[in-house]
């Protein structure tokens, strides 16, 4: 597990709109070959910017240009630039500051440490919490966890497991697993230098950012190794979280099992 990570990204500057006589452009007349041929140009806009986001183009926390720069840019009104840029903020690809302008966002912001991690005090606010590493090493993918991450049974993964601390209380048992070929170089000595949230770590360190995530919810009796690493016994209730994360183009990057201690915590999860 040496060496650093390989990943490489390609710059490339976003084709730009030629002629726009109306603001009705299918999508071969901004390159994008695979799009509805009558999307809305404004989704139009979305994936372009989407795609520099991808390529590295704006890095995470970095802002984006002005909506009049990419009017300019893509040829469009700055309210097509606008609706665009508006649809990603809501999908929490990028955030807007009042007076500052548009930022990439990332997982490193304090107020994004708890948009994946739903497990809330009695009182309704996100409590702090320590993590500790069980273990860390790279083996090869069981059939279970090569399928949701699109891999071939047997290609090399890494597999984390770990607890999080709030305050007296072991409340999460996590069993992470994560691509080899994305996470060369991820070792148990770099996670335990790391002290900032994991998709963090992800995003900075290895160029791979959780986009999305699709969950299983389930209640279960905590089996013997489970009630170990927790500190209940076993048949202890507990909440099950099964989750597939994806980062750019639907990919996905991320197969993660979750034990949670819902004693004095509940799971929030907000539908919209």
């Amino acid at each position: 597990m040496s060496g650093l990570c390989s990943n490489t990204r390609m710059n490339r500057s976003p084709p730009t709109l030629s002629r726009i006589p109306t603001e009705i452009a299918n999508s071969e007349q901004i390159g994008l070959s695979h799009a509805p041929t009558f999307s809305p140009l404004y989704q139009q806009i979305k994936a372009l910017i989407t795609q520099s986001l991808e390529a590295g183009e704006w890095k995470p926390g970095a802002p984006i240009p002005s909506e009049v720069e990419l009017a300019a840019r893509y040829q469009v009104s700055q309210g097509t630039v606008r609706k665009a840029i508006s649809v990603l903020a809501a999908e929490n690809l990028l955030v807007r500051r009042q007076g500052k302008g548009t930022f990439v966002a990332t997982h490193s912001e304090a107020r994004a440490q708890f948009r994946f991690l739903r497990l809330l005090s009695e009182e309704g606010a996100p409590a702090g919490y320590t993590s500790h590493l069980l273990e860390c090493r790279r083996l090869r993918a069981p059939a279970e966890i090569a399928q949701p991450l699109e891999l071939k049974p047997n290609e090399p993964v890494i597999l984390i497991k770990r607890t999080l601390q709030f305050g007296e209380l072991i409340a999460v048992f996590d069993e992470i697993w994560l691509p080899g070929s994305l996470f060369r170089g991820l070792t148990p000595e770099r996670l335990a230098a790391y002290h900032g949230p994991l998709y963090g770590l992800f995003e900075t360190e290895f160029g791979t950012r959780m986009i999305r995530a699709s969950e299983k919810i389930r209640a279960l009796a905590a089996d013997a190794a489970v009630a170990a690493a927790l500190g209940v016994a076993p048949g202890h209730p507990l909440l099950s979280v099964e989750r597939v994360s994806y980062t750019y183009g639907d990919r996905p990057v991320e197969v993660r099992r979750g034990w949670y201690v819902t004693d004095t915590f509940y799971y929030q999860n907000d539908l919209s």
